[in-house]
């Protein structure tokens, strides 16, 4: 049992600093600003699916296509690395461009496709799926796709109790971390063989 426990926490924890709940609650909540809210929920399930439609089938078929590309696991671990390091500086120093209203259908494209199955996600589920295996990977993702689905039914309440300085101070901290798991991934994509 307690193999168990440290190889879902080995999982849960990179995919958890990789998806950002908090940090997504804050940008579900800036992208249904002007929606009603049984819309915004309705937007935020079908992010959620589209999220895990992607990553699983990225699970399954990442190898092959890598293959296919003539493309490593070193490569993109590389590649994921970079693209997640300018992601988390351009965030950690306020960067990225003001919140564009995207209308009312925002769950499939940005919500589920890059902001939920993003490059941190994806790249840390091909390294997750080598290093624990599948089992533990599909758990650890479907732990933390329940907490951002927990996050999306409760951002209003989420975004009270934080505040905007509590919910920009936690995406912070989550970005730094996202940042030291970018140089991680360069680090051994770098040296791998």
């Amino acid at each position: 049992m307690r193999e168990f426990g440290e190889k879902f926490l080995v999982a849960f924890i990179p995919l958890f600093v990789a998806i950002d709940p908090i940090g997504l609650a804050a940008v579900f909540i800036g992208l249904g600003s002007q929606v009603k809210p049984q819309r915004r929920q309705a937007e935020g399930n079908l992010g959620l699916l589209t999220g895990l439609a992607v990553a699983i089938g990225f699970i399954f078929l990442g190898k092959i296509i890598f293959a296919a590309l003539g493309i490593t696991v070193g490569d993109f671990q590389v590649a994921g690395g970079l693209i997640l390091l300018g992601l988390a500086v351009r965030e950690l120093l306020d960067l990225q461009n003001e919140n564009r209203p995207c209308g009312e259908a925002f769950g499939v494209v940005p919500l589920g496709m890059p902001l939920i199955a993003g490059p941190a996600l994806l790249t840390a589920l091909l390294i997750l799926v080598d290093t624990v295996g599948v089992l533990f990977t599909l758990l650890s993702l479907l732990a933390n796709l329940l907490l951002v689905g927990f996050a999306f039914r409760n951002a209003d309440r989420l975004s009270r109790l934080l505040g905007q300085r509590g919910l920009n101070g936690a995406s912070k901290l989550i970005s730094l971390l996202l940042a030291a798991i970018a140089v991680s991934l360069i680090r051994r994509g770098w040296q791998a063989p």
